[in-house]
């Protein structure tokens, strides 16, 4: 039973938005991440980080969860900056059970559990909408609540945060969500977000006893990390 992370699918299979346009590592992602994902078995977990469709709407996601949905074992989703699909927890799981999609559930306002360790995150806020000023206080205080409510669910238990958007990188950090985590004693922290040329500036590894790594799928080479 293995415990796995991966974000920014940016599965574009009933729209049209392909990341096959960009080249590189993105060429046939799609073929990729099917031969990637294959390592998962039914009695695994896994955290997908955010981003994972380009679809507007959930009608039009459904071949991008059918793709999800195959993936074995227990899915738990975390919403990323273009999950535009995203509209409540309520119509998703109804979604899910019209199309049979049985193995994916969201994390989100809460905490999920691998075993004895608590799961635990949210979208977070990143350094761009404050450089562009369109940094919205109500939305960076409710991203922050979100999580506070997660790592409070998960009680005394281990906890592994997942975040769609980088709470440090080369430049910037946010001190208020590097603080949640240290005081809910966060040893493990995985990000998506970053493409590209962004690579070079994601921060991995130790600091200020929090564990970072990044996970999105070109960073991994579409292969998901195996987390324990």
């Amino acid at each position: 039973m293995a415990l796995y992370v991966i974000g920014d699918t940016h599965l574009s299979l009933g729209t049209d938005k392909p990341m096959d346009v960009f080249g590189g590592r993105w060429q046939g992602y799609v073929d990729k991440l099917r031969e990637g994902l294959s390592v998962i078995t039914p009695e695994d977990t896994t955290v997908l980080l955010g981003d994972l469709s380009w679809a507007l709407g959930l009608e039009s996601a459904k071949e991008d969860f059918s793709f999800l949905a195959a993936i074995p074992g227990k899915k738990w989703i975390v919403k990323g900056n273009h999950d535009y699909w995203w509209s409540t927890a309520a119509k998703f799981r109804a979604f899910c059970k019209e199309n049979g999609f049985t193995s994916m559930e969201l994390l989100h306002n809460t905490c999920a559990y691998y075993g004895e360790t608590a799961l635990c995150g949210t979208r977070g806020w990143f350094f761009e909408e404050d450089r562009q000023g369109t940094h919205d206080e109500k939305v960076f205080l409710r991203e922050l609540g979100r999580l506070e409510t997660s790592l409070q669910t998960a009680g005394d238990r281990e906890k592994i945060c997942f975040l769609h958007y980088p709470p440090i990188y080369h430049g910037y950090r946010c001190d208020e969500i590097i603080a949640l985590m240290q005081r809910y004693g966060v040893k493990r922290c995985f990000y998506g977000h970053l493409h590209s040329e962004s690579h070079r500036l994601a921060v991995e590894g130790e600091r200020d006893g929090i564990d970072y790594r990044l996970v999105s799928a070109d960073y991994l080479n579409f292969r998901p990390y195996r987390i324990q």
